[in-house]
């Protein structure tokens, strides 16, 4: 009984993290950017009373055996970077990535951090930056007299001046990463590679597999409503029924008990 208390207790604590995750999901549903996460369960070790192929006799061998589950676990809680619809703003400092890719975002501490949200503004000397103040990397500076600014598909920004004049700005770098599953969250739609995402791997939009730039939208969540909703079903179903199966087990426990008595 001890084994089947402590068993469904790693299921409860399994489904609680599932359920977290869920929350946080949901939680960020109308967040720009923002991509949901995944969780993986993992077994935990087991206990052989008897090995498959073990002796059952004179010269008979079993040909199953006998193995003790201890429970679950949380083995992975990663983010699904797949694309999110599409929001018209008609903002020109609003740039979404179709396909692959981050915007390399400089941080007031000097670290440089990626992200998927596209949503810039102008700082007080015309640099492109994120609403926190982040600089765009490689820095753009528009010119005080600009009247228009464009983006190209590939990156490219142009600068309208006054008189029909025109002005290249600068060109946006995307960097996409070996393994995006291995990058590590930091809040505010950035994130931090790792050992496990390898190195950042920066080239031109559009090119060598990396996303084009659309202007004047904004990549929103990822998150699918009805299926977090379903899955958030399933994960308090099972949570009942290991609270049960606790349950079951304690009267069983009390039973036992009893009859010793």
């Amino acid at each position: 009984m001890i084994r089947t208390l402590s068993t469904a207790a790693t299921g409860m604590e399994a489904q609680q993290a599932n359920i977290e995750r869920i929350s946080n999901d949901l939680a960020n549903v109308n967040t720009d950017g923002y991509k949901r996460s995944r969780t993986e369960f993992k077994d935990l070790m087991y206990e052989t009373v008897t090995e498959p192929g073990g002796p059952t006799g004179a010269a008979s061998q079993s040909p199953v055996g006998i193995q003790k589950g201890s429970g679950v676990r949380v083995g992975a809680n990663y983010k699904v970077f797949e694309q999110g619809p599409a929001k018209m703003t008609y903002h020109p400092y609003d740039l979404m990535i179709e396909g692959k890719g981050f915007f390399p975002i400089q941080q007031a501490n000097g670290e440089v951090a990626y992200t998927r949200t596209g949503a810039f503004h102008l700082d007080p000397q015309g640099r492109v930056t994120t609403s926190e103040g982040g600089l765009l990397l490689p820095q753009i500076q528009v010119p005080p007299n600009a009247t228009g600014i464009t983006v190209s598909p590939a990156g490219e920004v142009k600068a309208t001046l006054p008189g029909n004049g025109e002005a290249i700005l600068g060109q946006i770098q995307l960097v996409t990463f070996q393994n995006e599953q291995g990058l590590m969250a930091s809040g505010n739609g950035l994130y931090r590679p790792s050992s496990g995402s390898g190195a950042p791997l920066q080239g031109i939009p559009g090119e060598n597999g990396l996303g084009s730039i659309l202007q004047n939208a904004i990549e929103t969540s990822n998150v699918n409503v009805p299926s977090s909703m379903v899955e958030m079903i399933s994960t308090q179903r099972a949570f009942e029924m290991n609270s049960k199966i606790m349950g079951v087990a304690d009267q069983m426990w009390g039973a036992v008990n009893a009859i010793k008595q």
